[in-house]
């Protein structure tokens, strides 16, 4: 047990290891942030990010659950508690970081750093996960399926945002791609010999939209078409469409979902076209369950640096296929601010925050909040344990 004093000092060289790396951790952010990788390609930015931890004596395990881009880097004593930092640095198609993925990984490489300065005077274990793919890959299902996270008692993560938000909300979504297959035919000379598979996806499409008004008001449904023909005097004999749903919770997803494939399945009874379903976006999201103890320990750090905050973002939610790992492993997933209203995630606005001073700072101020946050896990007596419990309840 350390006494008030270590537990000072300790503070204080977590906060300067952070402060006197900065400079460096900013280069890394903006290095890639300048190099975009789309889910699973994230070559660059992994190597990038082990190639330090590697550097600072972290042993570096890449590859981790058969995703080339996956890592994990630990450091510390193997026979006491495991707290966990999650790196992101997946981009986006098109905008590249627009999401601040850079910020994400970088603040998770800060937070490591730092801690890897102190562990060896502190009971536990410190690991930095790399984890490819949130945008649209679940990477960190695929993770959690390999056993990536197999023994990590607590993890953290910060994402940047237009507030701050201790315990934001996060929904659980899941999504299906619609495949209809008709029978191709000259649309004026024999349009009855066809089968529209286009009708079949626009009856699914009004479907959808009547059975908006009948849905819990934290629901969202989205769905766009994605092929409708390829010449306007053919009867289309291929057709499809992206549909997802939303909700707080999974089962409620579920029960929409239900719903949503009986709209799909109307639309080949009403045509006669041949209906094919896929599981898309990585199979879903699960909402976010912030673990109380943690959330409200990292709050305490925000205010040390002087930043208030709010538990719920007042922004509407989004999902993150952290809501999975946080099902799994006691787990906080905070809001930083790096930009103002009306800038939002996924915009031109966005990605320049995560490139700018103030996106830079936020993720410093992030990552020693991080870090501190699981220096008290480590040695606060009975936190771990009250993170566990609450855990318990899920």
């Amino acid at each position: 047990m350390l006494t008030p004093s270590e537990y000072t000092q300790i503070e204080n060289e977590i906060i300067a290891a952070i402060d006197q790396a900065s400079a460096e951790l900013i280069d890394i952010s903006r290095d890639i942030h300048a190099h975009p990788e789309v889910m699973f390609t994230e070559r660059y930015a992994s190597a990038k990010l082990t190639g330090k931890l590697a550097e600072l004596g972290f042993e570096v395990e890449r590859g981790m659950a058969g995703l080339e881009t996956a890592f994990v880097g630990r450091t510390g004593n193997t026979s006491g508690p495991v707290i966990g930092f999650v790196a992101e640095y997946d981009a986006l198609p098109q905008i590249g970081h627009a999401c601040g993925h850079n910020l994400i990984g970088t603040a998770a490489l800060a937070a490591g750093w730092a801690m890897s300065k102190v562990i060896d005077r502190l009971p536990g274990q410190i690991a930095v996960f790399g984890t490819p793919a949130e945008e649209g890959g679940n990477g960190k299902g695929k993770m959690i399926d390999g056993g990536a996270f197999k023994g990590v008692d607590a993890v953290m993560m910060m994402h940047g945002a237009m507030e701050n938000a201790t315990k934001p909300v996060f929904l659980a979504v899941k999504g299906m791609e619609v495949i209809y297959h008709g029978k191709p035919s000259h649309a004026a000379a024999s349009p009855e010999a066809g089968v529209n598979a286009l009708d079949a996806v626009v009856q699914m499409y009004n479907g959808i939209a009547a059975m908006r008004q009948q849905v819990r008001s934290d629901a969202r449904i989205h769905c766009i078409i994605t092929n409708g023909g390829t010449a306007g005097n053919i009867i289309p004999d291929y057709a499809s469409a992206r549909v997802a749903a939303r909700a707080l919770d999974m089962d409620y997803v579920d029960e929409l979902m239900a719903r949503l494939k009986g709209c799909a399945e109307a639309g080949a009874l009403a045509t006669g076209a041949r209906l094919e379903l896929k599981i898309a976006h990585g199979g879903g999201a699960f909402d976010v369950a912030s673990n109380n103890p943690m959330a409200d320990v990292f709050g305490e750090k925000l205010n040390r640096f002087g930043l208030s905050y709010t538990e719920r973002q007042k922004d509407g939610p989004a999902s993150t296929d952290f809501g999975i790992l946080s099902h799994t492993v006691p787990g906080i997933h905070p809001l930083i601010q790096i930009a103002d209203f009306p800038t939002t995630w996924h915009t031109d606005g966005f990605r320049e925050a995560a490139w700018s001073d103030r996106g830079h700072e936020a993720m410093l101020t992030a990552a020693k909040c991080m870090a501190l946050t699981a220096l008290d896990l480590l040695v606060k007596p009975g936190l771990l344990e009250a993170t566990k419990a609450d855990f318990a309840k899920l």
